[in-house]
């Protein structure tokens, strides 16, 4: 180690003294206003009035990975930003961003990570690459860097469902990244204000049953497709179990002096609001012991639990509390009225249907009998 000690110091040194007349040029703020943003300009510039030319502008490049290889993300982000500014390599420009991402990642500055990401995702979208392999490549590091910002940032839940949903991100995920569906589910669930995606979210999860599965995506599963409220209840359970140990979903909070896991508790909230719509839309009378079972609470809780449903959500339903049961109002059909109301019309749409065929055919064999 202390020789290992001596070569690092020695590599610091050396790129220290090659990047040193920029280090000096970027430390002037009169200086850098010389700067402007045409990078041909600035490079001619530089090269005519301080005698800086590529050789240094690459050598900043290095000096900046060296300090981020050291553990100096601050110093690390501020030499890629000014490098970028100044490179017309575009390979190293691109290289630059997805290390000045890593540290902002690192230093938790999620404000500013979550444009280095909106940058860096448009210039994977726009660029040419060698193949289309190594595009799909990048779109995959991108959205696994992106699970430390979105789970950190106060609008995550936001953006990893509009980046994951896209359709170009939504394809890399199917074909190289099945086990990101995780997060989007769990994304989905929690997420009062999207659940419009959550219809697109359980299709996405049936294509790809085959391929990767887990208690969350099959908890879901089990509640839209297979209409499984056992399943569903057992999976629930499983779905804590996971993300308590996951590392993206499992972050703790202190609350009142006691350690809470945030993300687990609104998922569950939202789970047992789920299975509760769920059923309240095939049955129009509840049982409130048997209900309570499926939301995997006891009694008295899931009680309470209804009766505050019904007061926020202004559900159109009445406790029975002689007959423990809960009762949905009339004028919601369940779902065997609305199967009754959408084939009503099947009758006089086959005749329609039928008699276009046979006014074309009439047409057609015309002229043949004359």
């Amino acid at each position: 180690m202390v020789d290992r000690r001596v070569e690092v110091v020695g590599r610091l040194k050396l790129l220290e003294e090659s990047a040193a007349p920029l280090i000096s040029f970027l430390q002037n703020p009169a200086l850098v206003q010389e700067l402007r943003t045409d990078k041909q300009y600035n490079l001619q510039m530089l090269h005519d009035r301080y005698q800086i030319g590529t050789e240094q502008i690459e050598a900043l490049y290095e000096y900046a990975k060296f300090q981020f290889e050291c553990g100096n993300y601050s110093g690390a982000s501020d030499f890629l930003y000014q490098y970028r500014t100044l490179c017309t390599n575009s390979d190293h420009s691109f290289s630059a961003l997805w290390g000045k991402l890593a540290a902002e990642v690192l230093m938790q500055n999620w404000d500013v990570a979550i444009e280095e990401l909106t940058r860096l995702k448009d210039i994977i979208d726009s660029k040419n690459f060698a193949s289309p392999l190594n595009q799909l490549q990048q779109r995959t590091w991108l959205m696994h860097w992106s699970l430390f910002i979105f789970f950190n940032h106060e609008n995550g839940r936001n953006g990893i469902i509009d980046l994951f949903f896209s359709e170009r991100y939504l394809n890399a995920i199917q074909t190289n990244a099945h086990h990101l569906l995780r997060y989007l589910a769990t994304a989905t669930v929690v997420n009062k204000r999207r659940r419009n995606m959550l219809k697109e979210l359980i299709k996405v999860i049936q294509q790809e049953h085959y391929t990767y599965s887990d208690p969350i995506t099959e908890f879901l599963e089990c509640l839209y497709v297979n209409y499984d409220f056992e399943g569903a209840q057992e999976k629930l359970r499983e779905c804590e179990e996971v993300i308590v140990n996951d590392f993206f979903l499992g972050k703790q909070a202190q609350e009142n002096g006691f350690v809470t896991v945030p993300l687990r508790d609104e998922f569950l909230e939202n789970a047992r609001l789920f299975i509760f719509e769920t059923y309240c839309r095939i049955h129009q009378c509840i049982d409130i012991g048997m209900l309570s079972e499926k939301l995997n609470m006891n009694y008295d809780d899931a009680e309470r639990w209804i009766v505050n449903l019904i007061r926020t959500a202004r559900l159109d339903a009445k406790i029975d509390t002689k007959m423990g049961t809960v009762v949905m109002g009339t004028q919601h059909p369940n779902v065997y009225e609305q199967i009754i109301d959408k084939t009503k019309q099947l009758g006089v749409r086959s005749y329609t249907l039928a008699s276009n065929v046979a006014a074309t055919a009439v047409a057609v064999d015309v002229p043949a009998i004359r």
